[in-house]
């Protein structure tokens, strides 16, 4: 019986690949070099992957979750080192930014379960099912932390930003369920 080939539509797994990487540390030439590895890695170990264990993204998760603890451990020598810069944000518009920096910031002080959660979720575009067979857990377990978590977050980012900005965003939807 021939197996399925994992890397079969390369482009969406990508994508999403991507979107997972720059959930974990932001868009731009890190998360570029982050993907790149993974789906190399990816490539070259593509005979492991077993559809039984999850699906291909599920399966590249996987794999760039590795290569990120591997960066964060390359990333701790170069700031012993001191040869790490920041690098500038690009232009946005104000609001936009306040949003970008805040949502940012309520997600760095997450705890680490929580914002490997946020990333699988919103950045992998992973299902509850995905993400309970990559993280070992049951689905609805997934999906009640999910459940808690953006009720959390919409919370966290509407008092930040009618604190910060003075803007009222329940008229914008941040403040209602259709808003996160």
């Amino acid at each position: 019986m021939r197996r399925r080939d994992p890397l079969a539509d390369p482009r969406a797994l990508v994508e999403r690949l991507y979107a997972y990487v720059a959930y974990q540390i932001g868009d731009g030439p890190d998360a570029e070099d982050v993907t790149s590895d993974a789906f190399e890695r990816a490539l070259r170990y593509r005979s492991s992957y077993d559809p039984r264990r999850g699906s291909p993204a599920s399966w590249l998760i996987g794999i760039a979750r590795r290569c990120l603890a591997d960066r964060a451990a390359q990333r701790v020598e170069l700031t012993a080192t001191g040869e790490l810069e920041e690098q500038p944000a690009g232009p946005h518009d104000e609001t936009a930014a306040a949003v970008t920096l805040t949502v940012r910031a309520i997600v760095a002080q997450l705890p680490d379960r929580d914002r490997e959660l946020v990333a699988l979720r919103y950045g992998a575009d992973l299902t509850a099912r995905e993400i309970g067979e990559l993280l070992d857990l049951q689905t609805n377990a997934v999906e009640v932390a999910l459940h808690r978590l953006h009720r959390k977050l919409r919370g966290e980012l509407t008092t930040a930003l009618e604190r910060g900005t003075g803007v009222d965003l329940t008229r914008k939807g941040f403040g209602t369920a259709g808003g996160m």
